[in-house]
């Protein structure tokens, strides 16, 4: 009896022992993320605000933020400019393009493999304001698009005014593209080439063999990148804000840009909170689909 009570004591200490060591993650955890989202709750159902009378009268008003956004116009084409926004550059453009980059690289040389990698990597590791000037020198009116297109006897185009949610399409999927490279440059890595073989073997094409073989291998590195990057791509604000601000009218102004106008420029902050909160509601039911699918 006195072994086992021993060990019972020792099996407490043990974990005390891992508590006082978790104390300190969970301290910041509390601090720079539960709690300010706690406050994010709060505010938005009050009449927060930078300036003007409610500056002074922090005041409860219910529901009133929220109809208000259901009931705006701009909400549901921020929502709408969002979708958009996160399925070409994100799903589509930074998964697909991602994949071709690194089903490119494999087997190839070192050489090619680290001349491709870095070239693809440059837009990465560029700041998010850097990519969005370079991106905007590229696509104005006197930019090196225009400039390129001229040259051949062709009228230029006022890129960021005719199409401006491509424009800033294709620059977040420049501008990310080198994650999802590396994630399947990884994972197609690590894929058997006895399995491959095996199927050219018995008759199978290099489209049969990447469709029904390599695929379905690498299925969960497929649906783990594409979690993040949508949950990156959810929150891109800068690119946007310095490409288009939004505009023009509201044609790119993404749930970010209008969380931020309300906020920051209308100097509402309740209902800036109260935008922020949907913003988070819609990456939560994005993880856990993404959460089912790997389960699946």
């Amino acid at each position: 009896m006195s072994s086992i009570a021993l060990n019972g004591v020792e099996k407490r200490k043990r974990t005390w022992t891992w508590l006082y060591f978790l104390l300190p993650s969970v301290a910041i955890m509390l601090v720079f993320f539960i709690y300010p989202i706690l406050l994010t709750v709060f505010y938005s159902f009050t009449n927060l605000a930078l300036t003007g009378e409610a500056a002074k009268n922090l005041n409860f008003v219910g529901l009133d933020n929220y109809t208000r956004m259901f009931e705006d116009p701009t909400v549901r084409t921020s929502i709408w400019n969002t979708l958009v926004f996160l399925i070409g550059s994100a799903v589509i453009g930074q998964q697909v393009l991602g994949f071709l980059i690194a089903l490119l690289m494999k087997n190839k040389n070192k050489w090619f493999r680290r001349i491709i990698g870095t070239i693809v990597l440059a837009g990465w590791v560029t700041p998010e304001i850097v990519c969005a000037l370079c991106l905007y020198s590229f696509f104005a009116d006197e930019g090196t698009l225009n400039a390129i297109i001229t040259s051949f006897g062709f009228t230029e185009v006022t890129w960021l005014y005719t199409v401006p949610m491509i424009t800033i399409i294709l620059a977040n999927i420049w501008h990310g593209t080198a994650f999802s490279m590396l994630v399947f440059q990884a994972a197609l890595d690590d894929v058997p080439s006895e399995i491959e073989e095996a199927a050219i073997v018995d008759g199978a094409s290099k489209w049969q063999v990447l469709i029904r073989v390599t695929i379905p291998y690498i299925k969960d590195s497929i649906t783990t990148n594409a979690m993040l990057v949508t949950l990156q791509t959810l929150g891109v604000f800068g690119l946007i804000y310095a490409m288009t601000g939004g505009g023009p009218g509201t044609s790119t102004t993404t749930l970010p840009i209008f969380m931020y106008n309300q906020a920051f420029v209308n100097y509402q902050l309740g209902y800036g909170t109260a935008i922020s909160l949907l913003l988070l509601f819609i990456g939560i039911i994005l993880s856990l689909f993404y959460i089912r699918s790997m389960k699946e």
